[in-house]
């Protein structure tokens, strides 16, 4: 997938929110492996924090997020499995204008090289909610690498040809 070296990188603003009944920042291993690659990839972590697995509550995150014009994108990690605790999929949908399908395929194709069949279990997602990119990845480390070191880390790249995520922001609220 190539880079294209003569274009100009533009940095993304991007916030991330684990979701998570039992971690706290101190043992966020999943948050701290996304952080790390977000400034190692030359983005801006603009803010960062762990919610509980509740539905009410994430919305409610997501919405100051999407509302923040210094937030381009958000990430999460946690809650995208299938027990009942986890809601971050349902949380998502319920701010997203467009969901983007393919980011929740790729991330099991993507995952099925590494763990086989127990990919099923993942319900990664992503959408666009007023003009702001969403992108839940399950709670493991494994995980974070594969959605960011697979997808991410090119599709948030305005360098990355054919093309990517960042060229569209411009044009993401237009009707």
């Amino acid at each position: 997938m190539p880079i294209d070296e003569a274009a100009a990188f533009l940095a993304v603003r991007i916030a991330v929110l684990t979701v998570s009944d039992t971690r706290n920042l101190a043992e966020d291993r999943s948050g701290d492996t996304l952080v790390a690659r977000i400034a190692a990839a030359g983005h801006i972590l603009a803010e960062r924090a762990i919610i509980r697995d509740d539905s009410d509550g994430i919305v409610a995150r997501l919405h100051a997020w999407i509302d923040d014009p210094d937030i381009d994108c958000i990430v999460t990690t946690g809650g995208t499995g299938v027990t009942g605790r986890d809601v971050t999929p349902e949380a998502v949908e319920r701010v997203a204008d467009k969901m983007i399908p393919g980011f929740g395929e790729l991330f099991r194709w993507l995952s099925f090289a590494k763990i086989g069949t127990s990919t099923v279990q993942s319900r990664a997602c992503a959408c666009v909610a007023r003009g702001t990119y969403i992108f839940a990845l399950p709670g493991s480390t494994g995980a974070v690498k594969d959605g960011w070191d697979g997808i991410l880390a090119t599709q948030l790249d305005s360098r990355h040809r054919p093309c990517n995520f960042v060229e569209l922001m411009p044009r993401l609220t237009e009707r």
